[in-house]
């Protein structure tokens, strides 16, 4: 029971307490003056204020009950955690949107990929395969698209780019490139192709520059839509500098 209920009981008890008093004094009043009505009014009085104390305890006794619907329930509120009364939120999907697929396979089994590079398809490492992956939407369809790219094990450059569309459950090969130092991405629905380009005598880890080709999607086959020309500095280290050593500020 709480404080404020305790109160309650108190003063309500102490009221009939003080009501059956006063009817007791008045009862006692009456009989020395030989009143039988006053001694009527006051048993009443007192057994109407005892039957009202009685009910208030009685109101207040179960309200302070764990069980009962009175004033107040002790207790946290109920959380919506699940439970009988409430499902559990469910948890996000760890699905990925992409259909994953086993790319060394794809190559092997690929007419179109040359005896050269799947002859060079092999582990650098245990179950290590020097093939990039990526999925993204190239042709339109449902499906996402595969674009692979082989590399050398050594040095990492890239001979072979394939791009393999899926139809009727089956990847087919829709794009291919076989020449050193290429590679493929995918960039915003447009597939590009960057390729390093070699002047004589330059070494394979500097070329004289790339070109980057960006290929669309038209017609059942990728079209050449943009090319890029870059050439790059040989002031840079491994590059053929001529010339005399630059001087400092303030030197001669």
């Amino acid at each position: 029971m709480t404080a404020g209920a305790g109160t309650a009981a108190g003063a309500g008890a102490g009221t009939a307490a003080g009501t059956a008093a006063e009817a007791r004094t008045g009862t006692t009043a009456g009989a020395d003056k030989g009143t039988t009505a006053g001694s009527g009014r006051a048993a009443g009085t007192a057994a109407m204020a005892g039957l009202a104390a009685v009910g208030l305890l009685g109101l207040l006794a179960a309200g302070c009950s764990t069980g009962g619907t009175g004033t107040r329930d002790e207790g946290a509120a109920p959380t919506e955690q699940g439970g009988p009364s409430g499902a559990a939120a469910p948890s996000p999907s760890a699905s990925s949107p992409f259909e994953r697929v086993d790319a060394v396979e794809l190559l092997k089994n690929d007419p179109k990929v040359s005896d050269r590079v799947k002859k060079d398809l092999r582990p650098c490492g245990p179950d290590a395969y020097p093939v990039d992956t990526s999925y993204g939407n190239l042709t339109g369809t449902t499906a996402a698209d595969v674009v692979v790219n082989v590399l050398t094990c050594g040095d990492a450059v890239g001979v072979g780019t394939y791009v393999y569309r899926k139809r009727e459950q089956k990847f087919e090969n829709v794009f291919a490139l076989e020449e050193p130092a290429v590679y493929s991405a995918i960039d915003r629905g447009d597939l590009v192709v960057t390729k390093q380009v070699y002047a004589k005598g330059d070494p394979i880890a500097y070329p004289s520059g790339e070109e980057v080709i960006t290929y669309r999607w038209s017609s059942d086959r990728f079209t050449e839509h943009y090319v890029v020309r870059n050439e790059y500095s040989k002031a840079v280290e491994g590059g053929d500098i001529s010339g005399p050593a630059p001087t400092g500020p303030g030197e001669d």
